[in-house]
C-alpha cells in the first residue's frame, strides 16, 4: 500500500501529515507507531491525518508514536494550516480547524511567495479546573508542592484542552529528561497521564522550556506546552496577562499572548520539509 505524505515541522516538533480529506486510513494507531521510527522509517513525533468536517474548514486527528490519539497540538496544527492553503485546498487565510479540543481558529501570514510561513492560533481558553485536566483531586493545583522521584517541586497543572504540569527549575539545559521523564508522565494525581514542561525564567517576558510529552518523550517544542507555560506563568505573577511573552524551545521560539480571562493566542512558523509516497506493509 502506498500512502503520500508531507513531513513538516513547527519549531521542530515534526509529524507525518496525510490528506484524509477524500479518503480514510484504517487503524493510523498502528500506521504512526510504525512511520515514526527514526532510523528505520520516516521518523516524526507522530502522524497527523487532515480530514473532512461538517463543522470547521478541516479536521486533525492526531497520533503519537506510541499509537495513542492526541487531543490537540499547536505545532501540528499550524502546519494544517499551512497545508490547506499551499496545496491550494482553501484561499483563505482565516480558518478553522476541528479538533477533539474544539474548534481552533488560524490566521495565516504568507511570504512574498504566497507561502504560509507564519500561523496565529487562536488556543481558546486554558482552564485549571481539575476536571478537565483529568485530576484525582477536586482542588485546583496552583504552585502546590509535590514529592516526584524524591524531590520536592511546586506544581501548576492547566489544561490547554490537553492536561499539562508545569515547574519552575534553573538549569533546565541540564536536566536527564530521558530518565526522570516517565515519572513525571504518569505521575499518580493524573488519570490519563501528563504533559510536563521544565521552565526557567529570562524574564516576564521571556522563558525557556523544555517539554516531556504523554506518549512521545521529549519533543523538540509543544505549542500547547507553550501556552499552558505562559498561562501558569500569569496565573502565578511571573508573567504579566496581554503581553506577548517569548519561549524559547529547543526547536526554536514560540510568541504567547494569554488575556485576563486566560484566552490564549499563539503565533509561530510552520515549515514544509519534503514530501514522499511511503510503502506500508501493514503486516
Amino acid at each position: 500500500m502506498k500512502i503520500e505524505f508531507s513531513k513538516m515541522q513547527g519549531c521542530g516538533n515534526d509529524y507525518i501529515y496525510i490528506n484524509c480529506i477524500d479518503k480514510e486510513i484504517d487503524n493510523p494507531e498502528k500506521l504512526s507507531i510504525k512511520m515514526s521510527q527514526r532510523h528505520f522509517e520516516v521518523g516524526s513525533d507522530g502522524i497527523v491525518l487532515i480530514c473532512k468536517s461538517n463543522v470547521a474548514d478541516a479536521k486533525m486527528r492526531m497520533f503519537n508514536i506510541d499509537g495513542s490519539e492526541g487531543k490537540m497540538c499547536g505545532n501540528a496544527i499550524r502546519c494544517i494550516g499551512k497545508y490547506l492553503y499551499d496545496n491550494k485546498i482553501t484561499d483563505k487565510k482565516e480558518i478553522s480547524i476541528e479538533t477533539l479540543s474544539g474548534i481552533k481558529y488560524l490566521t495565516l501570514f504568507t511570504n512574498d511567495k504566497n507561502k504560509v510561513e507564519k500561523v496565529k492560533v487562536d488556543m481558546g481558553y486554558a482552564s485549571f479546573k481539575p476536571s478537565d485536566i483529568d485530576l484525582t483531586t477536586d482542588c485546583e493545583i496552583i504552585n502546590e508542592k509535590h514529592n516526584i522521584n524524591n524531590k520536592d517541586y511546586n506544581i501548576t497543572c492547566v489544561s490547554m484542552g490537553n492536561p499539562h504540569m508545569v515547574i519552575y527549575e534553573e538549569g533546565i539545559k541540564n536536566l536527564e529528561l530521558d530518565k526522570i521523564g516517565p515519572v513525571f508522565e504518569n505521575y499518580k494525581i493524573f488519570k490519563n497521564k501528563v504533559n510536563t514542561e521544565f521552565v526557567e525564567v529570562i524574564s516576564p517576558n521571556e522563558l525557556n522550556m523544555r517539554v516531556y510529552e504523554r506518549g512521545s518523550g521529549e519533543t523538540y517544542a509543544c505549542g500547547t506546552g507553550a501556552c499552558a507555560v505562559v498561562s501558569a506563568s500569569v496565573k502565578n505573577g511571573v508573567c504579566k496577562p496581554n503581553t506577548n511573552v517569548l519561549v524559547h524551545l529547543i526547536g526554536g521560539t514560540l510568541e504567547i499572548m494569554v488575556d485576563s480571562n486566560y484566552k490564549v493566542f499563539m503565533t509561530g512558523p510552520a515549515r514544509l520539509v519534503y514530501t514522499g509516497v511511503y510503502e506500508y506493509d501493514e503486516d
